[in-house]
């Protein structure tokens, strides 16, 4: 399969050709959650400094195991994880954090019991005095916070849910923000808000990966796009690269993005 790919190999993004290492690397990572299992293998992805990057694929292919690995949350068994050129391979979350890493998970992102202001309070506990300056940016990016502050987590509908999260993850000010399935399980109107918010976040100078199930809509909105299959990569290439080929069409986007086309 990876024969027919545009840009098949790791090798052929252009954040790879630069001189410069790239912002994030993540490279040949083979991983899983059982021993003796490999839910990735020989996977690869970079990112670039003020890139949005979105990995899409099949159930099961490995998109969400990928960037739980490259935040410590499943045990790489080969390859390395590379930030700004340091390893930071199966290093603990915290630590991540503490280097520009932010991660919002796609399920039991918010703390249900605490009200707004105090998960946006646990987002800077590792450096509680940034909490007046990171809450004034939060806060121009998702007002509704704000304004919603006293409001406990639990009481919010599941895109409020999701603005929570993002917003608790920038308040340590990452470079890099992992998002796993963002808009998973929201309306269609909420969806796109998210994919909005995302390309906000993103034109505010935080680098971006995104697994995203709506194939569709993230390849708009990303810089470059990763298919997994099987754990591995299976094509990769800018958005609108991978949103016109034939056969990540036909394999992988179905018929809403040739509805799109037409």
């Amino acid at each position: 399969m990876t024969d027919n790919a545009p840009d098949n190999a790791p090798d052929g993004d252009p954040a790879s050709s630069d001189t410069a290492e790239p912002l994030l690397i993540a490279d040949s990572l083979t991983a899983g959650y059982i021993p003796g299992v490999h839910i990735l293998n020989d996977c690869s992805l970079t990112l670039a400094d003020g890139e949005l990057v979105g990995i899409i694929g099949p159930n099961g292919a490995g998109k969400s195991t990928l960037v739980k690995a490259m935040f410590g949350l499943v045990n790489i068994r080969e390859g390395e994880v590379r930030l700004r050129g340091e390893d930071i391979t199966n290093m603990k979350a915290h630590s991540l954090v503490s280097r520009g890493i932010g991660y919002v998970p796609q399920n039991n992102n918010v703390f249900p019991a605490l009200t707004i202001l105090e998960n946006l309070e646990m987002g800077v506990y590792l450096k509680p005095k940034m909490f007046a300056e990171r809450y004034e940016v939060v806060g121009d990016m998702f007002p509704r916070l704000v304004e919603r502050a006293d409001q406990r987590a639990g009481s919010l509908s599941g895109g409020e849910r999701q603005m929570l999260a993002m917003g608790r993850a920038l308040m340590m000010n990452p470079s890099v923000l992992l998002l796993d399935e963002p808009s998973a399980g929201l309306s269609p109107a909420l969806q796109d808000e998210v994919f909005v918010r995302c390309h906000k976040i993103n034109k505010a100078g935080v680098s971006i990966v995104m697994v995203e199930q709506n194939a569709s809509r993230c390849l708009q909105i990303c810089d470059r796009g990763y298919v997994l299959d099987q754990g591995a990569n299976a094509y990769t290439g800018t958005g609108s690269e991978l949103l016109k080929d034939p056969k990540v069409i036909e394999l992988y986007l179905g018929t809403l993005v040739k509805d799109h086309q037409d």
